[in-house]
Protein backbone atom coordinates (compact mmCIF):
# COMPACT_ATOMS: atom_id res chain seq x y z
CA UNK A 1 0.00 0.00 0.00
CA UNK A 2 1.43 3.92 -0.54
CA UNK A 3 0.14 5.44 2.57
CA UNK A 4 1.37 4.42 5.82
CA UNK A 5 -1.37 3.50 8.43
CA UNK A 6 -1.94 3.64 11.71
CA UNK A 7 -4.64 2.07 14.03
CA UNK A 8 -5.25 3.14 17.31
CA UNK A 9 -7.01 0.69 19.87
CA UNK A 10 -8.27 1.81 23.75
CA UNK A 11 -10.25 0.79 25.66
CA UNK A 12 -10.52 -0.80 29.93
CA UNK A 13 -7.92 -3.09 31.21
CA UNK A 14 -9.01 -6.92 30.48
CA UNK A 15 -11.04 -5.42 27.17
CA UNK A 16 -8.99 -7.67 24.75
CA UNK A 17 -6.82 -4.83 23.58
CA UNK A 18 -3.59 -6.80 24.05
CA UNK A 19 -4.85 -9.82 22.11
CA UNK A 20 -6.72 -8.08 19.21
CA UNK A 21 -3.91 -5.82 18.49
CA UNK A 22 -1.26 -8.50 18.49
CA UNK A 23 -3.30 -10.57 16.17
CA UNK A 24 -3.86 -7.90 13.84
CA UNK A 25 -0.48 -6.81 13.71
CA UNK A 26 0.21 -10.42 12.75
CA UNK A 27 -2.33 -10.74 10.47
CA UNK A 28 -0.91 -7.54 8.23
CA UNK A 29 2.43 -7.86 9.46
CA UNK A 30 2.00 -4.44 11.21
CA UNK A 31 4.17 -2.95 13.92
CA UNK A 32 2.62 -3.89 17.26
CA UNK A 33 3.33 -1.24 19.79
CA UNK A 34 1.55 -2.08 22.81
CA UNK A 35 1.82 1.20 25.22
CA UNK A 36 0.88 0.00 28.41
CA UNK A 37 3.68 -1.84 28.79
CA UNK A 38 5.49 1.79 28.74
CA UNK A 39 3.99 2.77 31.82
CA UNK A 40 3.82 -1.00 33.63
CA UNK A 41 8.39 -0.77 33.29
CA UNK A 42 8.21 3.05 34.52
CA UNK A 43 5.71 1.46 37.52
CA UNK A 44 8.23 -1.48 38.02
CA UNK A 45 11.15 0.17 38.65
CA UNK A 46 9.63 2.75 41.10
CA UNK A 47 8.49 0.18 42.97
CA UNK A 48 11.86 -1.61 42.60
CA UNK A 49 13.35 1.49 43.65
CA UNK A 50 11.10 2.30 46.81
CA UNK A 51 9.92 5.63 45.04
CA UNK A 52 6.35 4.44 43.82
CA UNK A 53 5.01 6.82 46.04
CA UNK A 54 7.08 9.23 45.40
CA UNK A 55 6.17 11.79 42.64
CA UNK A 56 9.15 13.96 41.68
CA UNK A 57 11.31 10.96 42.07
CA UNK A 58 9.24 8.75 39.56
CA UNK A 59 9.05 11.98 36.95
CA UNK A 60 13.12 12.15 37.33
CA UNK A 61 13.19 8.48 36.53
CA UNK A 62 10.92 8.54 33.63
CA UNK A 63 12.95 11.43 32.12
CA UNK A 64 16.17 10.24 32.75
CA UNK A 65 15.36 6.36 31.25
CA UNK A 66 16.28 4.99 27.49
CA UNK A 67 12.94 2.79 27.05
CA UNK A 68 12.39 0.82 24.15
CA UNK A 69 10.11 -1.66 22.67
CA UNK A 70 11.03 -4.39 20.20
CA UNK A 71 7.81 -6.43 18.69
CA UNK A 72 8.55 -10.00 17.77
CA UNK A 73 6.08 -12.20 16.91
CA UNK A 74 3.37 -10.92 18.50
CA UNK A 75 5.44 -10.15 21.83
CA UNK A 76 6.49 -6.92 22.90
CA UNK A 77 9.45 -7.16 24.55
CA UNK A 78 11.05 -4.26 26.64
CA UNK A 79 13.98 -2.83 27.77
CA UNK A 80 15.02 -0.03 29.66
CA UNK A 81 18.27 1.29 29.91
CA UNK A 82 19.60 -1.75 27.96
CA UNK A 83 17.83 -4.37 30.42
CA UNK A 84 15.24 -6.34 29.49
CA UNK A 85 11.92 -6.14 31.83
CA UNK A 86 9.29 -8.15 29.43
CA UNK A 87 8.42 -10.85 32.63
CA UNK A 88 8.46 -8.62 35.66
CA UNK A 89 5.96 -6.21 34.67
CA UNK A 90 3.49 -8.45 33.99
CA UNK A 91 2.96 -8.96 37.99
CA UNK A 92 -0.26 -8.07 40.41
CA UNK A 93 1.85 -6.02 42.28
CA UNK A 94 2.55 -4.08 39.18
CA UNK A 95 -1.14 -4.12 37.96
CA UNK A 96 -2.19 -2.79 41.39
CA UNK A 97 -0.09 0.39 40.97
CA UNK A 98 0.33 1.30 37.39
CA UNK A 99 -2.47 3.60 37.15
CA UNK A 100 -1.34 5.83 40.10
CA UNK A 101 1.81 5.68 38.02
CA UNK A 102 -0.05 6.19 34.77
CA UNK A 103 -2.25 9.40 35.89
CA UNK A 104 1.45 11.72 37.01
CA UNK A 105 0.81 14.20 33.81
CA UNK A 106 4.95 14.56 33.57
CA UNK A 107 5.17 10.95 33.12
CA UNK A 108 2.47 10.65 30.42
CA UNK A 109 4.17 13.82 28.87
CA UNK A 110 7.40 12.10 28.75
CA UNK A 111 5.94 8.88 27.39
CA UNK A 112 3.76 9.76 24.32
CA UNK A 113 6.83 11.90 23.03
CA UNK A 114 8.19 8.36 22.62
CA UNK A 115 4.98 7.29 21.33
CA UNK A 116 4.77 9.74 18.97
CA UNK A 117 8.37 9.28 17.84
CA UNK A 118 7.84 5.09 16.92
CA UNK A 119 4.47 6.01 15.10
CA UNK A 120 6.10 8.35 12.52
CA UNK A 121 7.14 5.13 10.43
CA UNK A 122 3.63 4.34 9.99
CA UNK A 123 1.96 1.04 9.21
CA UNK A 124 1.45 0.83 13.52
CA UNK A 125 -1.55 -1.36 15.37
CA UNK A 126 -1.28 0.72 19.15
CA UNK A 127 -3.00 -0.13 21.84
CA UNK A 128 -3.32 1.68 25.37
CA UNK A 129 -6.13 4.25 26.73
CA UNK A 130 -5.49 7.14 25.16
CA UNK A 131 -4.02 6.11 21.72
CA UNK A 132 -7.29 7.11 20.09
CA UNK A 133 -7.46 10.52 21.90
CA UNK A 134 -4.20 11.68 22.38
CA UNK A 135 -1.33 10.05 20.56
CA UNK A 136 -2.50 9.57 17.53
CA UNK A 137 -5.76 10.92 17.36
CA UNK A 138 -5.27 10.84 13.35
CA UNK A 139 -5.15 7.42 13.20
CA UNK A 140 -6.81 5.28 10.71
CA UNK A 141 -8.84 3.42 12.16
CA UNK A 142 -9.91 4.10 15.76
CA UNK A 143 -11.23 1.32 17.66
CA UNK A 144 -12.62 1.58 21.44
CA UNK A 145 -12.91 -2.24 23.09
CA UNK A 146 -14.99 -2.76 25.97
CA UNK A 147 -16.74 -6.08 28.20
CA UNK A 148 -18.19 -6.41 31.08
CA UNK A 149 -15.81 -6.18 33.99
CA UNK A 150 -17.10 -9.66 34.92
CA UNK A 151 -15.36 -11.14 31.73
CA UNK A 152 -12.71 -8.65 31.97
CA UNK A 153 -11.99 -9.80 35.64
CA UNK A 154 -11.74 -13.37 34.22
CA UNK A 155 -9.70 -12.68 30.99
CA UNK A 156 -7.08 -11.34 33.83
CA UNK A 157 -6.95 -14.10 36.43
CA UNK A 158 -6.39 -16.51 33.18
CA UNK A 159 -3.72 -14.20 32.57
CA UNK A 160 -2.53 -14.47 35.95
CA UNK A 161 -2.82 -18.44 36.04
CA UNK A 162 -0.99 -18.69 33.08
CA UNK A 163 1.97 -16.87 34.91
CA UNK A 164 1.39 -18.88 38.07
CA UNK A 165 0.30 -15.71 40.18
CA UNK A 166 -1.89 -16.68 43.01
CA UNK A 167 -4.33 -13.61 43.49
CA UNK A 168 -8.64 -14.25 44.12
CA UNK A 169 -11.23 -13.67 41.34
CA UNK A 170 -12.92 -10.95 43.77
CA UNK A 171 -9.00 -9.35 43.91
CA UNK A 172 -8.48 -9.02 40.70
CA UNK A 173 -12.06 -7.87 40.17
CA UNK A 174 -11.39 -5.06 42.62
CA UNK A 175 -8.11 -3.98 41.20
CA UNK A 176 -9.89 -3.37 37.83
CA UNK A 177 -12.44 -1.32 39.02
CA UNK A 178 -10.17 0.93 40.80
CA UNK A 179 -8.09 1.03 37.81
CA UNK A 180 -11.52 1.92 35.65
CA UNK A 181 -11.51 4.68 38.44
CA UNK A 182 -8.43 6.41 38.09
CA UNK A 183 -7.85 6.16 34.04
CA UNK A 184 -11.07 7.68 33.60
CA UNK A 185 -11.23 10.42 36.10
CA UNK A 186 -7.45 11.71 35.77
CA UNK A 187 -7.56 15.16 34.44
CA UNK A 188 -4.79 13.97 31.90
CA UNK A 189 -5.52 12.15 28.93
CA UNK A 190 -8.13 10.20 30.55
CA UNK A 191 -9.77 6.81 29.29
CA UNK A 192 -12.39 7.73 27.35
CA UNK A 193 -13.94 6.79 23.53
CA UNK A 194 -12.76 8.81 20.78
CA UNK A 195 -15.99 10.87 19.21
CA UNK A 196 -15.31 8.77 15.69
CA UNK A 197 -14.00 5.63 17.53
CA UNK A 198 -15.74 1.90 16.35
CA UNK A 199 -16.86 0.77 19.54
CA UNK A 200 -16.85 -2.63 19.64
CA UNK A 201 -17.83 -5.30 22.85
CA UNK A 202 -16.74 -8.19 23.02
CA UNK A 203 -17.85 -9.62 25.91
CA UNK A 204 -19.51 -12.96 24.45
CA UNK A 205 -16.86 -13.40 21.48
CA UNK A 206 -13.96 -15.57 21.13
CA UNK A 207 -10.86 -13.78 20.54
CA UNK A 208 -11.05 -15.37 16.98
CA UNK A 209 -14.17 -13.83 16.76
CA UNK A 210 -13.10 -10.89 17.54
CA UNK A 211 -10.34 -10.42 15.35
CA UNK A 212 -12.47 -11.71 12.17
CA UNK A 213 -14.64 -8.36 13.03
CA UNK A 214 -11.96 -5.60 13.18
CA UNK A 215 -10.08 -7.12 10.49
CA UNK A 216 -13.29 -6.70 8.27
CA UNK A 217 -13.61 -2.80 10.03
CA UNK A 218 -9.76 -2.66 8.89
CA UNK A 219 -10.02 -4.14 5.32
CA UNK A 220 -12.61 -1.40 4.66
CA UNK A 221 -10.42 1.59 5.81
CA UNK A 222 -7.23 -0.57 3.66
CA UNK A 223 -9.70 -0.40 0.59
CA UNK A 224 -10.17 3.44 0.64
CA UNK A 225 -6.57 4.54 1.53
CA UNK A 226 -5.97 2.01 -2.01
CA UNK A 227 -8.50 4.62 -3.36
CA UNK A 228 -6.44 7.71 -2.82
Amino acid sequence: MSKKIIIAIDGPAGSGKSTAAKNIALKLGFTYMDTGAMYRAITFLAIRNGIADNIPAVIKLARGIDLNLKSENGVTRVFVDGEELTEQIRTAEVNAKVSDISRIPEVRSELVKIQKKMGETGNIVAEGRDVTTVVFPEADLKIYLTASIDVRAKRRLHDFEEKNISISLEEVKENLLKRDKIDSGREVSPLKKAEDALEFDNSALTPEQDLDYLLQQIKEVLKKNENK
